[in-house]
């Protein structure tokens, strides 16, 4: 997991050499985990501090009603303008596309940011929307019977990804 950071660090680092325009905004729940160590591996290689913040996107989506029937909000806490910057959302999978469109969509909440990016720890294919990740630390294309879970050391007590099969 960490050569995936460090490897996702590297590509923001080459897109974004001027860091002072850049925001990185972690979807709740392991999202905010990840983005917050790629903030720490991102400050410490530049001038100064990037901007961070965590999204919970779970009234921006369009299955809220239906498939979370006693769904657990997460703070949302963008304590910056995001005017003009570019803001790079992180997450720990991307499977359908949906996660990603509700957190663009609960970002464009707080302004308009110069650019809106997607940098994924998995990109495990299956997408249902036209939405891809622009930084990737690993991809592995899952079956449809299958998920992935990514386990972080702040929630789960370790860093792990599993590939779980649920049958055919």
């Amino acid at each position: 997991m960490a050569q995936a950071l460090e490897r996702l660090c590297r590509l923001i680092t080459d897109q974004h050499p001027n860091q002072d325009t850049l925001a990185l905004v972690g979807i709740q729940r392991r999202g905010e985990f990840l983005a917050r160590r790629m903030q720490q591996i991102l400050s410490s290689a530049s001038a100064g501090p990037i901007r961070f913040g965590t999204v919970d996107v779970t009234f921006h989506r369009d299955d809220f009603r239906t498939r979370l029937p006693a769904p657990k909000i997460g703070p949302t806490n963008i304590s910056f303008a995001v005017d003009d910057l570019h803001i790079i959302l992180v997450d720990d999978v991307l499977y359908t596309g949906r996660t990603a469109r509700a957190a663009m969509n609960s970002v464009m909440d707080f302004g308009r940011p110069a650019s809106i990016q997607l940098a994924v720890l998995i990109d495990r294919g299956h997408r249902e929307l036209p939405i891809q990740a622009d930084y990737v630390g690993q991809f592995h294309q899952a079956e449809a019977n299958q998920q992935v879970h990514v386990h972080v050391e702040e929630v789960d007590g370790e860093d792990q990804v599993l590939l779980v099969d649920y049958g055919a």
